[in-house]
């Protein structure tokens, strides 16, 4: 026994050799994980980087669309140095700030950073996914990038996984040959089998396997809600946090039947008669046929196997992870004119809206989002055009997490406008995603200047990551907004709760009680809900479809 037990605490310390040897000097840091050993670099901060480890077979081949596959062992030292490609994607965002190795269907690969010197320092993990509707974005982009988090003493890690066609085609033939007859949920799979394998390597890289927390933002953010109920997580999950959005209102996974026959049709299109002949069509060929007009979206399904059924009726029985969830959404998650389109933002024009968009329900929506005097319809469009893209489904989250997930949740809204473009952006018009989309027209059409946070906007403040987005004149108000976003978000990774040194307190959701939550700003402070009664009606009116 004493053999054992001494063999044992040498293979510990053995693992954890590489990295602390790279600790004494700028050589590179080498980890043994499950597959083999993976040799990264050592940045500026100290901070020990290893980039474009894989973490399931390339889903290429015979692969595409099955569940992910474990990955071969190798022999020889992996350099993971640089981002792997990024998955298959129409430039759908121009504004997205790829650093990958191009673009592939060969694409299943994470990103760690690691302040550990020794494998023996149980750090807390963070497991970051990114945004982009399930049809856009990779892990390599500087806004995720998790040197920053890690210098916060926290190993974080930054996900890849299958997109659009690639991530969300079901067919019948799919879900007859694999094992677990599921089809269209291939994105989340894969997200599932980056998680399984932070839980079996983490410790390698100093981190803390049971103390993994799950983040993203937007289709990120739903994927978390997405881990959160899935049984394939079931113990892999210790905290979670959604930066705007949830499957409970946003992209929703559909029946089986209503997926497969939506893959028909797609197969029908491109000429594909079989699952085999499918598979056979070229990549780019699949792409380019995703981006021609009314090629519809693919969306997840309800397969009994990562969805046993519908995620509401899980969360509302609880029986999603019960872990503490800090979660939230910003003050202009989307434009008026998405509800105004190019008519002027008067009370006539918000109400024939409304009217048009809502039916015999418009008197009561009325009711909630009021105008009070013309002068305020373009705030009360963009707040209902916000609640319906993903406000209410950010705070439906947050309500059934409160009442049956049994741990506390902290909700927050964040509302710090970006600030001007920087000079040297010339001609250039500011994107969702967080950059620009530049002309060659010296006077380029200018959208509407936003008044709050837009969508995706609070991204590189949570992460510490300004630095990395040279798009904006970021000033030191931004850094101290960035400052509190990053320490309460390393707090709540850390512990579980968001609260700190130097922070405003931090109170959760109470059942029972009017809810409360953190405005995010330069001067952040705890809120009390006032506008329960908006998301009360979206709620039953979406109960009702």
């Amino acid at each position: 026994m004493n053999k054992i037990i001494l063999l044992t605490l040498l293979s510990v310390q053995l693992a954890g050799f590489a990295l602390a040897q790279s600790g004494k000097s700028n050589a590179a840091p080498q980890v043994k994980t499950n597959n083999g050993v993976v040799e990264g670099v050592v940045e500026q901060s100290g901070i020990r980087s290893f980039k474009g480890i894989p973490f399931a077979q390339p889903p290429v081949g015979e692969l595409r669309w099955k569940e992910p596959q474990p990955v071969k062992n190798w022999q020889d030292v992996r350099k993971t140095n640089k981002f792997g490609p990024r998955a298959m994607q129409n430039p759908v965002f121009g504004d997205m700030g790829f650093r990958s190795d191009g673009m592939s269907e060969d694409c299943l690969y994470l990103n760690v950073w690691t302040p550990a010197k020794s494998a023996n320092e149980k750090l807390p993990v963070l497991v970051y996914y990114y945004g982009g509707g399930n049809i856009a974005g990779d892990g390599s982009e500087g806004r995720y990038d998790g040197e920053s988090m890690a210098t916060k003493g926290i190993v974080t890690l930054t996900v890849n996984y299958r997109l659009g066609v690639f991530g969300f085609l079901s067919h019948p033939e799919l879900t007859k040959e694999s094992p677990n007859h599921t089809t269209g949920n291939y994105g989340y799979l894969d997200q599932s089998a980056a998680l399984h394998w932070v839980k079996e390597n983490i410790a390698a890289f100093g981190g803390d396997p049971n103390r993994i927390t799950i983040a993203g933002e937007s289709a990120g953010s739903i994927a978390v809600s997405a881990l959160m109920v899935s049984p394939l997580s079931k113990g892999l999950i210790a905290g979670a946090i959604g930066e705007s959005g949830s499957l409970l209102g946003t992209l929703p996974p559909v029946s089986l039947n209503e997926a497969e026959q939506f893959g028909l049709k797609f197969a029908e299109k491109v000429g594909a008669k079989s699952l085999s002949e499918l598979r056979a069509v070229p990549a780019e060929k699949l792409l380019e046929s995703t981006d021609k007009p009314g090629s519809g979206r693919f969306m997840a399904t309800i397969d009994g196997y990562f969805f046993p059924k519908q995620p509401l009726e899980m969360y509302a029985a609880g029986e999603q992870a019960h872990v503490p969830l800090l979660v939230g959404w910003n003050s202009e998650e989307m434009s008026s004119r998405a509800l105004l389109g190019n008519e002027e933002p008067t009370a006539e024009n918000f109400t024939k809206a409304v009217q048009k968009m809502y039916g015999q329900n418009a008197d009561k929506v009325l009711k909630s989002y009021t105008v009070a005097s013309g002068a305020n319809v373009e705030q009360v469009a963009t707040d209902l055009a916000g609640d319906r893209f993903i406000g209410y489904s950010t705070w439906k989250w947050a309500d059934m997490q409160s009442k049956t997930g049994g741990k506390p949740v902290y909700r927050y809204y964040y509302s710090r406008p970006r600030p001007a473009m920087a000079a040297k952006m010339g001609n250039a018009v500011a994107n969702l995603a967080g950059g620009v989309t530049k002309s060659a027209d010296p006077k380029p059409a200018q959208t509407a200047i936003p008044k709050g946070a837009v969508h995706s906007a609070e991204i590189e403040y949570a992460m510490g990551n300004l630095f990395k987005n040279e798009v904006y004149s970021w000033t030191e108000e931004d850094h101290k907004v960035s400052r509190d976003m990053q320490n309460y978000f390393a707090n709540f990774i850390k512990t579980g709760n968001p609260n700190g040194s130097g922070l405003p307190n931090w109170a959760p959701l109470s059942n029972g009680k009017t809810a409360q939550y953190m405005q995010i700003d330069v001067n952040s402070r705890l809120q009390t809900e006032k506008n329960s009664d908006r998301y009360l009606l979206l709620d039953a009116l979406n109960t009702k479809k």
